[in-house]
């Protein structure tokens, strides 16, 4: 039902210097949008490995781990199969235009975050 994880949202203090130092260990920026005020999308330079998605955080946010998403080719069929399971907190699926991005959210049982993510383009 769901396969590799497609990537790792991180809250981070300043979203530039955790930039930098995803560089210094290997990883390049994938690309940079408006999500969440401003957001880098980085990937692994050599290999395999999931996309890190950083935003420096605001508001009532704390630094951490968001969400991790997985990949999925027919989020609809996933999300229903989410729901007959009984998941908790699902919401979606939504269209997030400025990724490009189809998601769902649900929650494991300790309320952590998890997301199914399937790509429009």
């Amino acid at each position: 039902m769901i396969g590799e994880i497609d990537h790792i949202e991180i809250e981070v203090s300043d979203a530039s210097e955790t930039a930098e130092f995803l560089e210094k260990i290997g990883y390049e920026q994938h690309r940079q949008t408006e999500h969440h005020g401003e957001s880098y999308e980085y990937v692994p330079s050599e290999g395999d490995g999931p996309l890190f998605e950083i935003h420096t955080v605001s508001g009532e946010e704390t630094p951490g781990i968001n969400h991790i998403a997985f990949a999925v080719d027919d989020i609809e069929a996933v999300s229903e199969r989410l729901e007959e399971a009984d998941v908790d907190s699902i919401v979606g699926p939504y269209d997030v235009e400025k990724t490009g991005r189809t998601i769902t959210n649900f929650r494991d049982p300790d309320g952590n975050r998890f997301q199914v993510v399937s790509d429009d383009e």
